[in-house]
């Protein structure tokens, strides 16, 4: 299961859908439109589909994921997307599909009609497996298993390498200096391109007006360009902010050039850097920088696992590398970045792994490990000594005491008292109001404060006129003083109708005494 519960675009997604995910891309002016991969290999769309980036074959924006036919079963193995946005994928046959936004031949389809359905790129390609795929606001490159790019689109700067600045409207293998030579990682910021060789030496192009090309200058280059300042440093990764750049060696160092307005740097300043600059992080050995062409936000992680961000942070400048609580760097984006795009595609291994909690779940009531079981109006339910007392204090001096292997429950039902025993593997309760009054019994009876107040939770949620006085008198009983109050107002609130009801006839006398007095003291009988 891949964690996407930190992009609100995926908030109305199902569990049993979430479930399935194995990749996913949150990508758009406002991460409001997202790509998926489910474990049988289907992909699904979803958002406000600008340019038709969506891939669906129209306009339309949809809320809910809607299939993308042509691409189910592809594969992907990389995906990258630009602001128009235009959205690039290679698959494992090392096939490239591109669609959306197509203004400057972004699709590289010799056209500049938007596409609104997944199309092979085929041009100077077909003959190529493309490994990896990077998209700037309006230009793609692809690295192919031969170490080879090509590149098309938008070259106002020179981002595509060609030696010109005329749009490139299909693929053109980037030469120049990069002939003969094995490229082994790419990365695009917004008007420029990177390149790592399989040497560590690094190459850039493209627009240079913040030092984002790290030359020590800043004058665009139409063709690649060795960062010299890295001579003798072995370069393994790079990544590109929206103007500046971030690049890991092979020691765990991370250096960063470019626009640095908001500290995205973390030199500790706002200056702007021409040259790479090391990044100081206290000696810690990185494994993994993180970027992306639409924030100015930066990442990186550590050997230890830890997690750094700093530049744009919700509208903050944060100039120094800031140790943050995340496992991963993709949540910094979620979380940090302006707007919250993934900077790359989120992937889990295609295995069956579950959370703790998952797994909790999954064995509830499951007979084949249990060491205990409940016998409850005839019916068994199965569960585990050691969880029962770690999660409740009652079982913990029961269980200490007893050495049963079956309990006979007689004060509370089945249903209840399945549903309270569930609570305890999964923090969670699923009863209709009027069965939770009974598990507010046995929560007050076992002293169990939070399931307390869940049990008043879902029955304020499910209160109406016919069942209010059932719910007030349970309040009552059980000395739940807020959903007493609650239950009162509501009665208030709808007298005429509640009065008429089967449960108001039928109150008991010295309730409805109480109730009629404290309805007096709230003015509910005049005029």
């Amino acid at each position: 299961m891949l964690d996407v519960g930190k992009w609100p675009v995926f908030a109305l997604l199902p569990p049993e859908e979430l479930r399935l995910i194995r990749q996913a891309c949150v990508f758009g002016s406002a991460a409001n439109e997202a790509l998926y991969v489910t474990v049988n290999d289907e992909v699904f769309a979803l958002g406000t589909n600008c340019s038709g980036c969506l891939g669906l074959g129209d306009l339309q924006s949809t809320i809910e994921p809607r299939r993308i036919d042509i691409l189910c079963g592809k594969k992907i193995v990389s995906l990258s997307y630009g602001t128009g946005p235009h959205v690039v994928i290679a698959t494992a046959d090392g096939e490239v599909f591109a669609w959306g936004h197509n203004g400057y031949s972004q699709l590289g389809n010799g056209t500049t009609n938007h596409g609104l359905t997944p199309a092979l790129v085929s041009t100077n390609l077909l003959s190529k497996r493309v490994t990896e795929v990077a998209c700037g606001s309006h230009h793609t490159i692809a690295l192919t298993t031969d170490g080879e790019v090509y590149a098309w689109g938008y070259n106002n700067s020179g981002q595509v390498g060609s030696g010109s600045t005329a749009n490139q409207p299909t693929p053109r293998r980037v030469s120049s200096c990069l002939q003969n030579k094995v490229v082994v990682n790419i990365a695009c910021g917004q008007l420029c391109s990177m390149a790592v060789l399989d040497n560590g030496e690094i190459y850039g192009w493209g627009y240079n007006c913040n030092g984002q090309l790290g030359l020590g200058n800043n004058g665009n280059q139409q063709t690649p360009c060795r960062i010299a300042a890295l001579h003798g440093v072995t370069v393994v990764q790079v990544a590109c902010g929206y103007a500046h750049t971030l690049a890991l060696t092979d020691e765990g160092f991370a250096y960063a050039w470019g626009a640095n307005s908001y500290g995205q740097l973390g030199t500790g300043n706002k200056s702007n850097q021409a040259l790479p600059t090391l990044i100081n992080t206290d000696k810690e050995r990185m494994v993994e920088v993180a970027a992306c062409h639409t924030s100015h936000t930066s990442a990186a992680k550590t050997q230890s696992g830890q997690v750094l961000m700093w530049g744009q942070c919700r509208g903050q400048a944060v100039a120094s590398p800031h140790l943050t609580h995340f496992s991963s760097t993709d949540d910094v984006f979620a979380c940090f970045a302006t707007p919250a795009d993934t900077w790359h595609l989120l992937s889990v291994d295609g295995d069956d792994y579950l959370t703790v909690a998952q797994s909790l779940k999954k064995e509830f009531d499951s007979p084949e490990i249990s060491d205990l079981k409940f016998l409850v109006d005839g019916k068994c339910i199965h569960v585990h000594k050691a969880l029962l007392k770690i999660r409740c204090e009652h079982f913990r001096a029961l269980l200490n005491e007893s050495d049963d292997e079956s309990i006979e429950v007689h004060q509370f039902s089945y249903l209840v008292y399945r549903a309270f025993l569930e609570y305890l593997y999964t923090d969670t309760i699923n009863l209709p109001p009027e069965d939770a009054i009974g598990l507010l019994d046995l929560a007050t009876y076992y002293r169990e404060t939070r399931l307390k107040r869940l049990c008043q939770e879902t029955i304020k949620r499910g209160i109406s006129e016919e069942n209010a006085i059932t719910l007030l008198s349970a309040a009552v009983k059980y000395e739940a003083r807020d959903l007493e109050e609650f239950c009162f107002k509501f009665c208030i609130n709808h007298l005429t109708a509640v009065t008429q009801t089967q449960a108001f006839a039928d109150m008991d006398h010295d309730l409805l005494k109480n109730f009629i007095s404290k309805a007096s003291r709230y003015g509910a009988f005049k005029n």
